[in-house]
């Protein structure tokens, strides 16, 4: 496997040498009306290229990342996405180059998709609100909206809400082809066969009717009408990988234009002579009528956009910490090197320098040697840093730092941890196998085997060293699934481990305390916790004690210590040096005492060397902030405000100074006064973003090899797939590509819950402000017509005039006519005055008000309220109230709290109830849920001799019900109607959910602003013997939601779920 990875390293070496020469990933290649010439993508700008192959000369050179070109019928205009504005607007160019002039304003991302035949207007899917009318979920960005936009610029006009992505009109302007998008699902997954996929519409504009031609029930998308307008291109998996088909749109025959295997067909567009070009394997392919692909050779000469190296300045974005044993150094991790500052003097040195990730610090016990783990060649190994002069005390002035591997097989080792004496190192093995490593004799034995733990995300395992290095406490799950307990474990080996805490609840974090005669660790026994199992949960801080005496010495009040103190003072010469540490075992669980006086959010924790005081970082509010215990007067007091996020804490060994990691920054707090101190960091690295792509890339592929739910990999050739998407990284010069790149390899998996995510952090970016408003975006007239007022919005006030009906005429002054994109003035407006002129079309009254809008992220939140009432009212009418309704936003705490309101509040009176699930995009609440609908009475109530409604259960609803469900249910919004139906509690209504039960760890990379995701462990079925994932739940009554009717007020899903409990309750 070395091997492998130094091939692959060269390999990359060398593409960079030819990445212009000979560029791959090529990406959204658009072919002009006459055929003659191509625009693609490339390292974020825009290039064309004769059809015939050639050297392509830029379009675009911006430092904005430009995308998805589409020319205009008459071959002399393009218009593309660009983010130069913080989010992707629609832009316009001429075909042979000149300035870009921008078309859309809107905060949200604006995608283009074809040209009106006339040429006049660019059409573009928006994130914008539904139809005021429309009874469909309100999310934003799942459905894009279809809006036209004059190519001269001005007012976007809204075509249809149904939900469009590669929208294309026919020659005469009649239809738009488009895909359509149903749910969460990420774009570039491949081979998946289920409702979710994408289907092929069309949209007749003259009727408004929506008709599916699509019957595939995996993948159909990127459609276009062929020249005569009689038949449809598009991309299809029907026979394996994404390839072409056409098909008649008279009689529905078709055939398959292409075959191409191992990686997908895409982006697909036609000329007017129906010459398509589109991408495979990261290059641009033609294929003329009746002929076959042809490989367009191009050759680029460019000076790119951007630098991919650059120095950033290391002050913030920490994300780890460990002090050395004086307590003078500080090593922390930034953006994955290790680094070591000093706490007083701003002094900070580099210790590592490479495209790998560096984490999990342990210093030696001499304060001279660092230990970590990296993830350099195939596996993550354990290496350690030394100082080399021996004049030279510190790492943060050392000159010489010499590195070597201590730990280093073809297995993943790491999260070392050095015993007290500096002569062992415990560690994990394969992410789960703890064992300790001897330094002198270089052999390693097992303490925790395999098949007790189970990691989740890298470094939640914990465990400590006594102090005098021969026992090792660690928290152990046992082999069940969800379990914590705190073990004691003989670090010699050869020993089962003592269960020291044997709680039903979860133990965790602990550490030796009193100089090894004690333990500390965190439990939630106490605590506050949240309605449903999973969720956060308030913790407490105990301590259990190895000895007798030092127990009693604990407990003895501030009176009593203070009379003992006294008495041992007098009596100092007569004291014996403490003996050996001996861990007195024996009736320990009555040693136990819980230490803080009240459950906390609790971050991290450390106790003072004789255990006077317990130090912690928690929440009591919503920052968190670093509190001081009197462990014997029990007063509490804050020490230092944070005003953080969780963060760690750490107790030099006098206990003199606490050193804090919170919100990526370093300070000290004295523990005498709480005088804060922030630790300077003066330090510079140069940040190589192509190295740094390159190990996340092995990286993510690295961790699916150990970590994806199937060991086998859906059977695919995962190394072949490595090799193939290794080959585009030197072409790579930006995270949006990036994160496709990671996207298309991850999707090979045909999983759910996997692809890359990029978080675009733009400086000064649009923020488009909302005044709680629908309008007539249909309108084609001066000013804005109001549709509706939002309940709760800024404008729904006792004091406002306005209503629907009414117009705006000008915002802050400023005209709203055809030829003004009427966001522009609403940019960066939230919670500022605007000034609104208003107009009243009937009373022919004008007048003026002011506003303070809200944020798009207020607002959807009204909107979501909206439909829920909307859906509530919709039952109400349809039951005449017999039946109650509730929407399950989302499987978390917060949302079951929503539902045991809800449901047992206003709707306890109701005879039946239907449970709203569509649109719910996971969590974990499944057995929850289930279990609270799945009441059976077996008791009532009847106080002096009354007859009370209900009884037993009081906390679950005992009366029929039905879930809705829809292709957009995910994760553990599949595993709950599962369970539902597996507990034969009622039926299932609506459109069948994909099979998508995984647990998932979304993992943040080196490059914060990149997410991937795992899905890690199975869901099985026990009736089914295999995994829910990829398995599709069918719904008891399949109803669908066709567009001319959820767009305008009717929801035919809910009208089933109705009829269904009328007949069950009649």
């Amino acid at each position: 496997m070395r091997n492998i990875w130094m091939f692959l390293i060269l390999m990359m070496l060398g593409g960079r040498l030819h990445a212009q020469e000979e560029p791959l990933w090529l990406r959204y290649p658009a072919i002009s009306p006459d055929g003659k010439e191509i625009v693609f993508s490339y390292k974020g700008d825009l290039f064309k290229v004769d059809a015939k192959g050639g050297t392509a000369n830029p379009l675009t050179l911006h430092e904005a990342h430009d995308f998805m070109p589409v020319w205009s019928p008459d071959g002399k205009q393009i218009a593309f996405a660009s983010d130069r504005f913080g989010n992707f607007d629609v832009f316009i160019i001429p075909s042979e180059g000149g300035e870009a002039k921008r078309l859309t304003f809107y905060s949200g991302n604006d995608f283009p998709w074809d040209f009106t035949p006339d040429g006049s207007e660019v059409i573009f899917s928006s994130p914008r609100n539904d139809l005021q009318s429309s009874v469909r979920f309100p999310n934003k960005g799942l459905f894009g909206k279809l809006y036209k936009v004059p190519v001269g610029g001005g007012r976007s006009v809204l075509m249809s809400t149904a939900g469009f992505q590669n929208a294309s009109f026919d020659s005469k302007g009649e239809r738009i082809i488009f895909q359509d998008r149903k749910g969460y699902e990420d774009e570039w997954r491949k081979r998946h066969t289920s409702s979710v996929t994408r289907d092929i519409w069309v949209f007749d504009l003259n009727n408004q009717k929506y008709t599916q031609i699509s019957d595939f029930e995996g993948e159909d998308r990127e459609p276009l009408f062929s020249a005569d307008g009689n038949s449809a291109f598009y991309l299809s998996e029907k026979n394996g990988s994404q390839n072409i088909f056409k098909r008649d749109l008279r009689n529905g025959t078709e055939i398959q234009l292409t075959h191409f295997k191992d990686h997908p067909v895409r982006h697909l567009s036609s000329s007017k002579q129906d010459l398509l070009s589109f991408t495979w394997n990261g290059e641009i392919y033609t294929l003329e009528p009746g002929g076959q692909p042809v490989k367009v050779p191009v050759k680029i000469f460019a000076d790119f956009r951007g630098y991919d190296q650059k120095i950033v300045s290391v002050n913030g974005g920490a994300t780890e910490m460990a002090l050395s044993p004086n307590g003078k150094e500080i090593a922390f991790v930034f953006r994955g090197e290790v680094f070591v500052t000093s706490v007083d003097n701003n002094l900070t040195k580099r210790v590592t320098n490479t495209p790998a990730q560096e984490r999990m610090l342990s210093w030696g016990a001499d304060g001279r040697t660092l230990y970590y783990s990296s993830e350099r060649g195939e596996s993550w190994d354990i290496f350690k840093a030394s100082i080399v002069r021996n004049d030279e005390p510190y790492f943060y002035v050392a000159t010489l730092i010499k590195e070597e591997a201590v730990i280093a097989t073809e297995k993943d080792e790491f999260q070392p941890l050095v015993s007290p004496d500096g002569k062992e190192i415990a560690y994990l093995e394969e992410r789960n196998i703890l064992k300790v490593f001897n330094i002198a004799n270089k052999t390693s034995r097992t303490i925790i085997p395999a098949g007790e733990n189970f990691s989740y995300s890298d470094g939640d395992q914990d465990f400590t060293w006594s102090p005098d290095s021969k026992w090792i406490v660690a928290k152990n799950s046992l082999g069940l699934y969800g379990a914590s307990h705190m073990v004691l474990y003989d670090a010699a080996g050869g020993k089962e481990g003592v269960n020291l805490t044997n709680s039903g609840f979860s133990d965790g974090r602990g550490q030796f305390a009193l100089k090894g005669k004690a333990l500390i660790w965190a439990n939630d026994r106490d605590g506050k916790k949240p309605l449903a199992l999973q969720g956060a949960r308030e913790l407490d801080i105990y301590a259990l004690f190895f000895d007798k005496a030092a127990f009693d010495r604990f407990k003895l009040s501030k009176a009593e210590f203070d009379l003992l103190k006294e008495q041992e003072e007098k009596d100092k010469d007569k004291k014996k040096e403490d003996g050996p540490l001996v861990l007195d075992l024996s009736g320990i669980e009555n040693r136990k005492l819980r230490l803080t006086t009240g459950s906390v959010n609790l971050s991290s924790f450390d106790m003072s060397p004789d255990g006077d005081k317990l130090y912690f970082m928690a929440s009591f509010e919503d920052r968190y902030d670093v509190w001081a215990l009197d462990t014997r007067t029990k007063e509490l007091k804050s020490l230092a405000k944070t005003n953080s996020g969780p963060g760690t804490i750490k107790l030099d060994k006098d206990g003199k100074n606490l050193f804090v990691l919170a919100n990526g920054r370093l300070s000290k707090v004295e523990t005498g006064n709480g005088k804060v101190s922030n630790i300077g960091i003066s330090e510079e690295m140069v940040l190589d973003a192509t190295s740094e792509r390159e190990y996340i890339f092995h990286h993510a592929w690295r961790q699916v090899k150990k970590k994806f739910y199937d060991p086998t990999l859906h059977g695919i050739d995962w190394d072949m797939y490595r090799a193939t998407y290794a080959r585009f990284l030197p072409h790579i010069n930006n995270n949006y590509d990036f994160q496709e790149l990671l996207s298309e390899i991850l999707g090979e998996l045909n999983g759910s819950h996997t692809g890359g995510r990029y978080s675009h952090r733009a400086d000064n970016g649009d923020q488009t402000a909302s005044l709680g408003l629908f309008f007539d975006e249909s309108s084609k007239e001066n000013g804005l017509k109001i549709t509706e007022v939002i309940t709760g919005g800024p404008l729904d006030r006792a004091d406002s005039k306005i209503k629907s009906g009414h117009i705006i005429e000008k915002i802050d002054g400023v005209e709203i006519g055809l030829n003004l994109d009427w966001n522009m003035l609403l940019n960066r407006k939230a919670d500022k005055i605007v000034l609104l002129s208003m107009y009243d079309p009937i009373s022919k009254v004008r007048w003026e008000e002011t506003v303070k809008p809200i944020s798009q992220a207020v607002e959807n939140s009204l909107l979501y309220k909206r439909w829920t009432d909307s859906m509530r009212a919709m039952v109400d009418k349809l039951s005449n109230g017999r039946i109650g309704y509730v929407h399950v936003q989302g499987m978390n705490d917060n949302s079951f709290r929503t539902v045991y309101d809800e449901v047992l509040g206003k709707n306890a009176d109701k005879e039946a109830l239907i449970v709203d699930t569509r649109f719910n995009g996971g969590g974990w609440l499944h057995e929850d849920l289930s279990n609270f609908l799945d009441g059976k009475p077996y008791a009532t109530f009847r106080p002096y001799g009354f007859i009370t409604r209900g009884g037993e259960p009081r906390d679950k609803w005992a009366k029929p019900s039905v879930v809705l469900m829809s292709e957009s249910n995910y994760s553990d919004a599949h595993a709950f109607p599962y369970a539902y139906r597996a507990k034969g509690i009622g039926k299932l209504i609506g459109m069948p959910v994909p099979g998508t039960s995984t647990a998932v760890w979304w993992e943040t990379q080196i490059d914060p602003t990149i997410v991937f995701g795992i899905p890690m462990i199975a869901f099985y079925g026990v009736a089914e013997d295999r995994p829910l994932e990829n398995l599709q739940l069918e719904p008891d009554i399949k109803v669908a939601t066709p567009f001319e009717e959820i767009l305008f007020g009717k929801d035919a899903q809910i009208e089933a779920a109705v009829k269904e409990l009328l007949g069950q309750i009649k």
